[in-house]
């Protein structure tokens, strides 16, 4: 038997297969780029939640008794990943090298590959349900008197997603005993969005440059790039479309589709497919044809062309993204078309290669007349899609965004997710944090995401939850999914900041399962970018969950949501932006009252979007949550709360709680000191004090407005006009 003894201070000889492990073990590491002589936790930013810390003697006795030899089965760039991030995890937390064997061994092994290559190893032993392409079983097995460890999926993907469960066990300090994990993702479209520029800017974006362009060509050196496929492969992402949805038309000229193909090889060892976004008349603009009408034979020949040319030099392509109509995008209007005959032109020409469309759901009139007070944006994506379903192609999908309106702090879930019954869906949730704090306040989202995704819509007087629906589960669609807007960056901390990572992480797991809950995963994450000391797991853990009510209590309570400065940086409080101009995110507040009317009964109809079922909820002001109140009712300032607080009053005292829920904040973080490396610490410490100046700013920006619009003072005294 060939054994092959990876031990640092071994002295076995360096046989082919040990040099060829150790060149796989030098490409797939992830690379830092801090050097040497600078402080060594700098590098913590880049690995995330893969930091892989070494676990204390207590902890990592637990594990004594895995396995210490591995067997592999199966070939290919994602397997080889896996095996590459299993020795590394296993080095880095366990302080053991994994040995490679060709044979099982007689004592215990690991034996990794897909099912089809390694069931032969274990006889007799079968997972409960069949494997499908992208799933993972884990099982702690004894066959042929060998205890074996089998880490096995349905395809490499599958293997890699299983690698990387284990690992987070491992780093979360649980127990291994009786391993029997057997999971499959939700959905089949996971993907993240990068709203990148070919100049290297990033709209949208608050952790760097672009990792993938600079100066109008992509960069030359991709391991940024490489380190992300990882990143996204941890949490189960497996595509990512590179480039801005307000698309550049070279991003399809023939002389840059080459460049496309190296950030697809970048990405593909890590099981993620490469897609772009695309501008819908492109045809035109590349001046190869004088129109881009969707129905045009022409348009249709060139976009198959185009498709041919990109899986000619990149076969594992994902697809295409479009925004069109929207903000001033070309659309299908110009040719009197339909957003259907727009996707369908594209899903035709991908559909050979097995490529995909996704196109947005987010079209809608930025020049409507404020004054009349039946118009309403958030109307725009059900009255635009909801005619056309059951009108696109099967491998179309429409992807909508959580919320009718643009990514507030707090918006109810589009109606346009019950209103697809024939048509394939994808969720689309902002993870860079626009509305939300820019990555500058602390603003966890999952529970935002949570409350939509479960949100049931009661289609056909059914138990439809957002979540079964753009997964495809409910209508049997074959395909569905989650689009997150990702956009990291060059930063160190990939988000600007390191406890916005948190938001990567969810999404990732919320597209994975979204059954979990926020809890569950802030606790993950949290565990495996800090450590497991209770005290840190505990205060981290609380700060997140806490900190999206807090973000939305200083800014946009009672589902007011847009008095931040739409019309500027989308930061800075600046509430008259949103107000008498064709965006349409008003709030009609006035000196009598605030809130949008968005009834049936008095208001613009929105309510009706929704089935009877889910409207019934929203339509009656007596029923009407207090936390999306403003969102659908125009009321008076003095309009009493379910709490009884009027609410003139609750946007008073919610703004002044919420600094002093920031203020909390940096005593909980305060309380970690010795318990988390100086620099992070220092840097959560200093983002969470500037936090507090930014909480205080909006609190008497919002609270001197609200006064000079209602007239009313503030019961505690604390609100003065010349605040």
């Amino acid at each position: 038997m060939k054994r092959l003894n990876l031990q640092r201070n071994g002295n076995t000889p360096l046989t082919r297969r040990k040099i060829v492990l150790l060149w796989a073990l030098l490409i797939l590491m992830p690379c830092s780029r801090t050097s040497a002589t600078e402080d060594a936790e700098a590098q913590h930013g880049d690995d995330a939640w893969l930091r892989y810390s070494r676990l204390g003697a207590a902890a990592a006795k637990k594990y004594d008794d895995l396995p210490g030899d591995l067997v592999v089965r199966g070939n290919g760039s994602a397997l080889k990943s896996a095996q590459q991030e299993l020795a590394n995890g296993f080095e880095k937390m366990l302080g053991r090298t994994l040995r490679l064997e060709d044979e099982l061994a007689s004592g215990g092994v690991i034996l990794l590959g897909t099912w089809s290559e390694v069931h032969g190893g274990v006889p007799g032993v079968h997972p409960t349900h069949e494997l499908r392409s992208e799933g993972f079983w884990l099982k702690d097995v004894g066959a042929r008197g060998k205890k074996i460890l089998l880490v096995t999926g349905g395809s490499a993907n599958g293997v890699l997603y299983g690698v990387f469960h284990l690992l987070s066990k491992v780093g979360r300090g649980e127990s291994l005993t009786g391993l029997d994990d057997e999971e499959e993702p939700y959905a089949p479209v996971r993907w993240v969005n990068q709203w990148d520029n070919l100049d290297g800017s990033i709209e949208r974006g608050y952790g760097g440059a672009s990792i993938f362009f600079s100066q109008g060509e992509v960069r030359q050196d991709l391991t940024r790039v490489a380190e992300y496929g990882r990143l996204l492969a941890s949490v189960g992402i497996n595509g990512c479309t590179i480039n801005n949805v307000n698309a550049d038309p070279k991003i399809l000229d023939s002389r840059f589709i080459p460049q496309i193909a190296r950030v697809a090889d970048a990405l593909r060892p890590w099981g993620v497919r490469v897609s772009v976004s695309v501008d819908l008349s492109t045809p035109k603009k590349l001046g190869e044809l004088d129109t881009f009408d969707p129905v045009d034979p022409r348009v249709a020949e060139w976009w198959r062309k185009k498709a041919d040319d990109i899986y000619r030099l990149i076969p594992d392509f994902g697809g295409f993204l479009v925004k069109a109509d929207s903000e001033g995008r070309a659309g299908p209007s110009a040719y009197g078309r339909t957003h259907a005959d727009a996707a369908n032109v594209i899903a035709r020409a991908l559909k050979p290669h097995g490529g995909v469309v996704l196109y947005r759901a987010f079209v809608y009139n930025h020049h409507l007349d404020w004054r009349d007070l039946k118009n309403d944006r958030a109307k725009a994506a059900y009255d635009n899609f909801r005619p056309l379903d059951g009108s696109f192609d099967d491998n179309a999908m429409v992807q909508v965004k959580n919320g009718p309106i643009d990514f507030q702090v707090r918006e109810p879930a589009s109606p346009l997710f019950g209103g697809l019954s024939r048509t394939n869906e994808a969720i689309e949730l902002q993870i860079t944090q626009e509305y939300t704090g820019q990555q500058k306040h602390l603003c966890f989202l999952v529970p935002m995401w949570k409350e939509v995704l479960d949100f049931n819509m009661r289609v056909g007087g059914k138990s439809t939850p957002v979540k079964d629906l753009v997964s495809g589960r409910v209508f049997q669609r074959p395909i569905g999914g989650f689009a997150g807007v990702a956009n990291v960056g060059m930063d160190a901390n990939w988000m600007g900041s390191p406890m916005a990572q948190a938001n990567l992480y969810g999404f990732g797991r919320l597209a994975w399962n979204p059954d979990l809950n926020a809890e569950r995963i802030a606790n993950e994450w949290t565990r495996l970018t800090f450590g497991n000391d209770p005290l840190v797991v505990r205060t981290i853990t609380k700060l997140q969950l806490e900190s999206w009510h807090v973000y939305e209590s200083y800014t946009g309570p009672l589902g007011a949501g847009t008095l931040t400065n739409i019309t500027g940086n989308h930061y800075d409080p600046a509430p008259e932006s949103s107000e008498r101009n064709g965006w349409g995110q008003w709030h009609r507040a006035d000196h009598e009252g605030i809130g949008m009317d968005r009834t049936v009964a008095t208001g613009t109809g929105f309510i009706g979007q929704y089935s009877p079922e889910a409207a019934q909820a929203y339509e009656s002001l007596a029923k009407c949550p207090d936390e999306l109140l403003l969102f659908f009712h125009h009321v008076a300032w003095t309009y009493k709360l379910h709490s009884g607080k009027a609410v003139i009053q609750h946007i008073y005292d919610s703004h002044y709680a919420g600094v002093e829920q920031v203020q909390e904040s940096v005593k909980g973080w305060k309380s970690l000191q010795g318990h988390v490396e100086d620099a992070r610490y220092r840097d959560v410490l200093a983002r969470l004090e500037y936090q507090v100046g930014q909480a205080t700013v909006w609190r008497d920006t919002i609270c001197r407005w609200a006064l000079q619009m209602s007239g009313i003072p503030d019961q505690r005294g604390r609100v003065l006009a010349t605040h």
